[in-house]
């Protein structure tokens, strides 16, 4: 009798890291899209990023190894599949019609005179269809970095489903880049250094993969400073990378592709706003007409307010905030969203029960963690979380009505923004006041998620893959 072969099964990677939805519906929007008010961004695109060898040596500490290779000679374990973050991103670019300032990642060196230097970029063949998925350690990586007023951030990911990616490696920290640049104009040298030592871990990070294509962007702190670019140079000596200072539209944009998978189907116009360390962006959209995949396209008006949680703190003070004092903040912010000639874009909309303001920002993630009362921040708890009218307004209420240990008590505030949080309710309350609604969405995700659905659906990696439309 003759042998039964055994067709061996599909391999399936585990998931690595965690995973993640592209947050875009749109979490590909490449662009701000044809609407008549929203021109294309005046920036570069996505530029290429580069890894050089720093000039001084240093530790290695915070660099990730890749968690996908098993140990020779050890039996495979079954492991149960975990949840994770899932990103949608339904935006994906057709195919030639890419921004012509769009580049690929060039060759980079390897920190270890020993370590092969990293191959330049070579564009993957795509799946056919009804071909395995490659397990991840196959995959392209991508990487995201947003260097901002405040923070440092770093997503590194790759492709799974059509319009979704997962993400493989992740850093964040506190910097304040713009301390002291409201007062002085220039980046101060302690914040300086904090953020070189931040950035250098990225750069380690980065330098452990093989990676696909990366975009490193710097935003309002860099943008504003007297020395912003001469701080990025030293960036590029030090860290070994090549940041990006991205514009006010650009930022935007990026905003609304790294949150538009919370626009539900069935939405009307939605106000996406982004109150960031320096600067606050605010994108109308309008979604009445017939909708395309791209969320931006859909963007009616834009602006990008210059002041923040950190700029507007620092003028007003963060750590003793009187019911004055906030008052004077809300009118301040007031007045500049006044000037904005295309406030009323969405006025048709405004009282219709499907429109709604979508908030991307540490103050908005810190109201929803107070509001559910969690004893430790929790990210699949507050992303994607809905609040009525009632519920911000308590929550307002009751950070103003907390001392600076009061809040710094709170666990999802602690002292790291206690000094900031009113501020960020400011502008929150100045918004509101603008574009009322009975209902607020909350998105703990935004520019590098934005970033990476934009980088995969440029890149054509969900294209054809069997499961999803082009």
């Amino acid at each position: 009798m003759p042998k039964r072969l055994l067709r061996p099964s599909p391999v399936r990677a585990a998931p690595e890291g965690t995973t993640v939805e592209d947050r875009d519906t749109g979490a590909g929007a490449s662009e701000v899209g044809a609407s008549s008010a929203s021109p294309g961004p005046s920036g570069p695109g996505t530029a290429g990023w580069q890894q050089r060898r720093p000039t001084e040596p240093r530790s290695a500490d915070g660099q990730a190894g890749d968690a996908t290779h098993h140990q020779k000679g050890k039996p495979k374990k079954r492991r149960k599949r975990r949840r994770g973050r899932k990103v949608f991103a339904r935006d994906e670019a057709p195919q030639g019609n890419r921004s012509p300032g769009k580049a690929t990642v060039p060759a980079l060196e390897a920190r270890q005179p020993a370590a092969p230097a990293i191959s330049p970029v070579v564009p993957a063949p795509r799946p056919e269809q009804g071909t395995r998925r490659p397990p991840v350690h196959e995959l392209p990586v991508f990487a995201a970095l947003d260097l901002g007023t405040n923070n440092c951030r770093l997503l590194v990911a790759v492709p799974t489903r059509h319009g979704q990616f997962r993400v493989i490696d992740a850093f964040s920290r506190i910097v304040r880049l713009g301390e002291g640049l409201t007062a002085n104009g220039r980046l101060g040298q302690p914040a300086m250094d904090r953020a070189v030592e931040a950035l250098k871990i990225c750069g380690d990070k980065l330098r452990s993969r093989k990676i696909r294509k990366a975009r490193l962007i710097a935003t309002e702190a860099c943008r504003s400073a007297e020395n912003g670019v001469e701080f990025l140079e030293r960036v590029e000596r030090e860290a070994g990378l090549k940041l990006e200072i991205i514009d006010r539209q650009t930022e935007a944009r990026l905003a609304v592709s790294g949150c538009g998978s919370l626009v539900e189907r069935d939405t009307q116009g939605v106000v996406l706003f982004d109150i960031g360390g320096g600067s606050s962006e605010i994108a109308l959209i309008d979604l009445t007409g017939r909708r395309s995949p791209r969320l931006a396209n859909h963007i009616v008006s834009w602006t990008s307010l210059p002041v923040g949680v950190v700029s507007l703190a620092e003028r007003f003070g963060g750590r003793t905030v009187t019911r004055d004092t906030f008052a004077a903040m809300v009118d301040d912010v007031a007045g500049r969203l006044a000037a904005f000639d295309g406030r009323d874009r969405l006025s048709h909309l405004k009282a219709s029960p499907n429109f709604h303001l979508l908030g991307t920002s540490g103050t908005v993630t810190t109201l929803a963690g107070v509001h559910l009362d969690l004893e430790r921040y929790d990210r699949r708890r507050v992303d994607g979380l809905w609040m009525d009218r009632d519920s911000v307004d308590r929550m307002v209420e009751r950070l103003v009505g907390w001392d600076f240990q009061q809040r710094c008590a709170n666990p999802c505030i602690g002292a790291d923004r206690a000094d900031l949080v009113l501020a960020g309710c400011a502008i929150l309350e100045a918004i509101r006041a603008v574009w009322p609604s009975e209902r607020l969405r909350v998105a703990d995700r935004g520019l590098r998620e934005g970033i990476l659905s934009e980088l995969m659906a440029d890149d054509g990696v969900w294209r054809n893959d069997g499961r999803g439309r082009q």
